[in-house]
């Protein structure tokens, strides 16, 4: 017979039975609309985590404190601090790969002003910053050199604070008071949002390092460094070199340990990436469950149709189809409502993973590469499970079949 044929008489079979046909189906519907939510859920996540990774800078490197022990009892990391404002210009001085670079020094206050008072965490850092950060100012501006070396008591606000000190109205141009030392306020940053932890990066006042580090901090160390490079591929170079130049810095010899810690965010990433990656595979598997038995399904399906048409299946063979003709055609049939029933879960899992996100509230991400694997697996889930009636069906002796009651 020609394919065409087989195609026809197949669909026709299918057609003949809707509710069994449906029935069949609805296991591959079922599995296809499961791996297509879930693995959307997790697909979503994992680019949240990617973007608010990115978020926290561009190209960033961070320098942060080493780690300290007593009595062979490890004190935590960043509880051994050397980091001086001296390192930071000895990096920014002597790098080849960092193209920008802030000290950062943290401590916090109760900042009054506006319509109230908010405690908040003070940054005091160096024009390049926002640089690094990839940090824009919404309103106003940003301090400059000058105002870094005069150590003038200017600070910028994020959203977070600005809201809750003057609601909606714009603090450019205000003075307000953090320990009880009046700063104006120059600009507002744009909202960045929250890290992969929750921490919100808008809850923050920024103001030059030399204001924070003279007036309100007193500080001795710097909390971390900053640093940045032209382009992503220069990261493990800048990180090598920073290494060096920070150990000649600390006066570390060769067999002494680091006294500090450089972080760069591909780390990050690839972190989240692989816990993320595991949690769709991990879901993604659950889901495959359902194809697994909807699989199960259409072969009981198929047997039961093999038995019930047995004498139709004689007389074709009588006429002079052959035992690869019968095989296509009841092979086309299993594919078809595989198929089909994929076509249809890839709707509902597109629909699914919608409602999950309006509803639940979670990032969700489907994408070309899930749906055509998704519907691969079920077609070959049509053929795997479709082959053993399809082969019994095919090696029916003609005779015996034509005499079957």
């Amino acid at each position: 017979m020609r394919a065409s044929n087989l195609v026809k008489v197949a669909g026709k079979s299918i057609v003949k039975n809707k509710m069994r046909t449906m029935l069949t189906m609805l296991g591959i519907i079922i599995g296809v609309a499961a791996v297509i939510a879930l693995v959307a859920v997790g697909d979503g996540a994992r680019s949240r985590i990617e973007q608010q990774i990115q978020n926290l800078g561009t190209n960033m490197l961070v320098v942060a404190p080493g780690v300290s022990s007593s009595g062979g009892v490890s004190r935590g990391a960043g509880s051994f601090n050397r980091l001086r404002l001296e390192d930071s210009e000895k990096l920014r001085n002597e790098s080849m790969f960092v193209s920008a670079i802030s000290p950062v020094v943290t401590t916090h206050g109760q900042i009054v002003g506006g319509s109230g008072n908010w405690r908040a965490q003070v940054n005091g850092v160096d024009i390049d910053y926002v640089t690094i950060r990839d940090w824009r100012v919404e309103s106003g501006s940003f301090f400059t050199a000058a105002d870094v070396r005069q150590g003038k008591k200017v600070i910028v606000l994020g959203k977070t604070v600005a809201t809750q000190l003057f609601g909606e109205s714009d603090p450019v141009g205000q003075t307000v008071r953090i320990r009880n030392v009046p700063v104006q306020v120059i600009g507002v940053m744009a909202p960045k949002g929250q890290t992969a932890e929750g921490r919100d990066q808008d809850d923050v006042i920024l103001a030059p390092y030399t204001t924070v580090g003279t007036r309100l901090s007193r500080w001795n160390f710097v909390s971390q460094i900053l640093a940045s490079t032209s382009s992503p591929n220069d990261i493990p170079a800048a990180q090598a070199e920073m290494a060096g130049i920070l150990r000649e810095s600390h006066d570390l010899a060769s067999w002494e340990e680091d006294d500090f810690e450089i972080k760069n965010q591909s780390e990050l990433t690839e972190a989240a990436a692989g816990t993320t990656e595991v949690m769709t595979l991990l879901l993604a598997a659950i889901a495959s469950i359902s194809l697994l038995v909807g699989g199960i399904g259409i072969m009981n399906i198929m047997l039961v149709s093999v038995t019930e048409r047995t004498r139709e299946i004689g007389i074709r063979m009588a006429i002079g189809a052959r035992g690869r003709d019968v095989l296509t055609q009841f092979l086309i049939e299993s594919i078809v409502m595989s198929i089909f029933g994929g076509a249809i879960g890839v709707g509902l899992g597109f629909a699914g993973s919608t409602v999950l996100g309006n509803v639940m509230g979670w990032s969700t991400l489907v994408n070309a590469e899930t749906v055509m694997v998704a519907l691969v697996f079920s077609a070959a889930v049509g053929i795997f499970f479709g082959f053993y009636p399809a082969r019994k069906a095919a090696r029916l002796n003609p005779i015996e079949a034509l005499r079957y009651e």
